[in-house]
């Protein structure tokens, strides 16, 4: 993905880049493939905010992905690249043999006209989805499940992939984007190459407004609050946190504390934890 760069003619366009869209093709999406989506704008079923910084943004319909490649034996031609509002990646529409229409991730390398196929069988090429025990050592892939047919849970983001690292027995050992190794069933599917649009974290905002087109509302720092708003308060012009470790506005431990739960039902899958 190519990068254009602003000639800084207003403030907000001093250190605003996006992306070139160079790989889509602009077409509207397919209308029996989308939804409208409810934004939940960080509230619970009570109205009560429950995660904050969430909010406005631009009207989205939600494009429905096909996440679990369950289309088996059956060729299908890339059609179109498209944008999508609800990721960073972007995505592809399939049409198979068959007259059904559906959307993919877009995998990088991958070009208008390519088929590609989900099968046990599948050549070792990108986009083609199969199981992991019979891709070889040394794979990128995407969209991997975690238990056989539920469906692409990990690597789905813009520029990611992991590596298949071993075999042993029913189990291989995935190199995941954040550095965590762990083990997965060989039935378990996924697809081949590395999600596209790689450099969106290279990506200048220039302005505020740029995040509110987005869905994010301002976040204040707990510094610059007062001592009842939040533990980091309080205090004359620009003091340090005062306390042993930083805190969200709860008292909780905050910016390092790990949040995974303990006796998880994938502890013994993971063989090293994430890179923080």
């Amino acid at each position: 993905m190519a990068i254009r760069l602003y000639r800084a003619y207003t403030p907000g366009t001093r250190n605003r880049s996006v992306p070139k869209f160079d790989e889509i093709v602009k077409s509207e999406p397919q209308k029996v493939l989308t939804y409208n989506k409810h934004m939940k704008r960080g509230r619970n079923h009570r109205g009560i905010i429950t995660s904050r910084h969430r909010g406005g943004g631009h009207k989205r319909l939600y494009r429905i992905i096909d996440f679990r490649r369950n289309k088996k034996n059956i060729f299908g031609e890339i059609k179109t690249i498209e944008y999508d509002p609800n990721r960073n990646a972007y995505i592809c529409l399939t049409n198979y043999q068959d007259g059904e229409k559906r959307y993919i991730l877009y995998p990088d390398g991958i070009h208008i006209g390519d088929s590609i196929i989900s099968s046990t069988e599948a050549p070792i090429s990108i986009g083609n989805t199969l199981p992991l025990t019979n891709m070889p050592l040394g794979t990128a892939i995407h969209n991997i499940e975690t238990k056989p047919g539920k469906g692409g849970q990990l690597v789905r983001a813009a520029g990611t992939v992991a590596k298949i690292v071993a075999k042993e027995g029913q189990l291989v050992t995935l190199r995941l984007p954040s550095g965590e190794i762990r083990l997965i069933s060989q039935k378990c599917l996924a697809t081949i190459g590395q999600i596209g649009n790689a450099d969106i974290n290279n990506l200048g905002m220039g302005k505020a407004g740029s995040k509110r087109w987005l869905g994010k509302r301002p976040r204040v720092r707990g510094v610059v609050m007062n001592p009842i708003d939040h533990p980091h308060g309080g205090g004359e012009g620009k003091v340090p946190i005062g306390r042993k470790k930083p805190l969200t506005p709860w008292g909780h431990p905050a910016l390092g504390r790990r949040s995974r739960k303990n006796n998880k039902y994938s502890d013994t899958l993971i063989l090293r934890r994430k890179i923080n």
